[in-house]
């Protein structure tokens, strides 16, 4: 099912994708470990605010409209099981 924020979550993605080619080229080029973590870290909140996002606009619009007979049982099911990615 696609959401209205999958396109920008794709972006962030590509962004974060083009972000690590560029920290593996600075192992290539030998820059020091302390720069090497701090561009790491930025990759990995990158992935990890696209991830957050993915997950709330899930919970807004797929849970939220579990009006379509799934019952509430299941929507809570479901709600438990992404939640495990956060």
């Amino acid at each position: 099912m696609k959401h209205a924020s999958h396109p920008d979550i794709v972006i962030r993605l590509k962004r974060a994708q083009g972000h690590l080619a560029k920290v593996l080229s600075m192992f290539d080029d030998g820059r020091p470990c302390v720069d090497l973590a701090q561009q790491l870290h930025a990759v990995e909140s990158a992935i990890a605010n696209a991830k957050r996002e993915l997950i709330h606009d899930h919970i807004e619009h797929c849970l939220e409209d579990s009006g379509d007979g799934r019952g509430e049982h299941d929507a809570i099911k479901e709600l438990k099981l992404i939640t495990k990615y956060l």
